[in-house]
């Protein structure tokens, strides 16, 4: 076909294709583009060379027509039978050309009989096969809790293969209170979008934010790629320890062996790290005497005896003690523990005589006062309530007036039956187990004249022998009293001295030790 009517065949048929014929008259080439999508299925019509370059479909098969393409891939391959350029391989864009705003596919087509080679371009259209990836899944990001509104926090921008309007066009971020970005829209100039912090962050509300950053790409239908952001909010020491109680109350027994454990204290500070990392003591309004009394353990809060505790001595105990995180700029806060000493009964009662009237007269009236007694316990509660007792069988009762006694009688004495009394006084509280203490006292019965002698006969029958001389014994008389001194004392009299005119005298002699140091008189 001549040069001159390929190009008025040409200039008829360009309206059914996208092509671009060039023929430089006098020369055995010419080059034709064609615009295709990426990924067709194989077989897919590229362009009709042998229509577009003019030739004889009856005579293709005797000029041998080929495509050749320099990459070495045969992405389309020529039908000899009608010389339609066709598919061959499944073409992707964004591995042939990577970011190239233009993908061509050069080929060459040369045909014999006579021999012609053509240039053919074959432009490689993108479509919205990919979606916006982000370089990563997952951010993290970790921000201080101290951080000013405004703070703006990068973030790689997604990646998309395809070009256009099929790459990204704008990101989007999940709904939250605190985040929001600086711009949807990406940006030329940079390969991060920013998030700014709209909010204060709150670590003790919420240690944990987490963001979904959208990408959307351009494309019909449109795609999206995701990424999630995981902040992470740091520490700020904005938060104080706090005790759960302003005053605790707790009960220590007395004589708590050394080490016993009086209180566990625990003040919690939401802060985390060294700024929630507490430690304890004794401020400095608690007096030196506690000190020496409690220990602090100043990692546990845990406060033990350290000295023995005695009721008697102090029955509670005040102590004020601070909690302070290690965090920079830390701040102290405080309460008061109030130890309360619970009495055991370690004490036993203590009696005191405070008089003693000894001896007693034996004809002493009933509820005579005999002793005043005192009984005391430094205890205290039932451990303090003390009861006094005698022995039954005694002639004495005790009386009581809170804590103070009497001892009295309770009957008349007779000291000659009993001149004195050992009196025990027992006094036992009214713990559990209880203790006693006792105490003896001994009550004298003074003598009562209330006995006369007696003689031990009634009568005495004497026999005198006639012409006894003067001075001569008759006969030996004895009288006795109970009683004792001078209550025992006897002296006898003759009621008559003269029988018959005959004078009759008593004579005392001694014949020994009798009942009340007399002797018994010789008549």
């Amino acid at each position: 076909m001549a040069v001159a009517g390929i190009c008025n065949w040409i200039g008829n048929n360009v309206p059914f294709y996208f092509v671009i014929f060039s023929l430089f008259c006098g020369l055995s080439f010419g080059q034709l583009r064609y615009s295709i999508t990426e990924e067709l299925e194989n077989g897919a019509l590229v362009g009709d060379l042998a229509h577009d370059l003019g030739m004889d479909i009856r005579k293709l098969s005797t000029r041998k027509i080929k495509v050749t393409s320099n990459s070495g891939k045969r992405y389309v391959i020529v039908n000899p039978k009608n010389g339609k350029l066709l598919v061959n391989e499944r073409i992707d864009r964004e591995a042939l050309c990577d970011l190239s705003s233009t993908c061509l596919i050069n080929l060459e087509v040369m045909v014999e009989n006579p021999s012609e080679m053509h240039h053919v371009e074959v432009e490689i259209v993108d479509a919205n096969d990919n979606a916006p990836q982000f370089p990563r899944d997952e951010y993290q990001l970790e921000i201080t809790e101290s951080a000013l509104p405004g703070s703006r926090y990068p973030i790689e921008n997604a990646q998309d293969p395809d070009i256009g309007s099929n790459s990204v066009r704008m990101y989007q971020l999940s709904t939250n209170d605190h985040f929001a970005l600086v711009s949807n829209k990406p940006s030329l100039n940079t390969k991060h979008i920013e998030l700014v912090l709209k909010k204060p962050l709150d670590r003790e509300q919420t240690p944990y934010h987490q963001l979904i950053l959208s990408a959307v790409d351009g494309g019909t239908p449109e795609k999206t790629g995701t990424a999630k952001i995981n902040v992470r909010v740091l520490d700020s020491n904005d938060n104080i320890p706090t005790f759960d109680n302003s005053v605790y109350k707790v009960k220590l027994l007395e004589n708590s062996p050394k080490n016993t454990l009086v209180i566990k204290l625990n003040a919690t500070d939401l802060d985390e790290g060294t700024n929630a990392e507490v430690y304890y003591s004794f401020s400095s309004y608690t007096p030196e005497r506690v000190r020496q009394m409690f220990s602090m353990d100043t990692n546990t809060g845990e406060i033990r005896v350290r000295n023995n505790v005695d009721y008697e001595e102090t029955n509670s105990y005040e102590m004020y003690i601070q909690a302070m995180d290690k965090g920079p700029g830390a701040v102290a806060s405080y309460c008061k523990v109030v130890a309360e000493v619970v009495d055991v009964n370690d004490n036993v009662p203590q009696i005191v005589l405070s008089s003693l009237s000894s001896p007693v007269r034996e004809d002493a009236r009933a509820d005579t006062v005999v002793a005043l007694i005192s009984v005391t316990d430094r205890d205290s509660g039932a451990n303090k309530q003390v009861t006094l007792e005698i022995p039954a069988g005694l002639p004495f009762k005790i009386k009581s007036f809170r804590n103070y006694y009497t001892l009295v009688t309770s009957a008349f004495l007779d000291r000659e039956t009993t001149d004195a009394y050992n009196v025990t006084l027992s006094a036992t509280d009214g713990g559990n187990p209880p203790l006693s203490s006792q105490k003896t006292i001994q009550v004298d019965v003074a003598d009562v004249n209330d006995n006369p002698p007696r003689f031990e006969q009634t009568s005495y029958t004497v026999y005198v022998a006639e012409n006894n001389a003067p001075g001569a014994s008759l006969c030996t008389v004895k009288a006795q009293d109970a009683d004792i001194k001078e209550n025992a004392r006897i002296t006898y009299t003759v009621l008559n001295d003269n029988n018959h005119g005959i004078p009759v005298t008593f004579v005392c002699v001694c014949e020994g030790r009798y009942r009340g140091g007399l002797c018994p008189a010789s008549l």
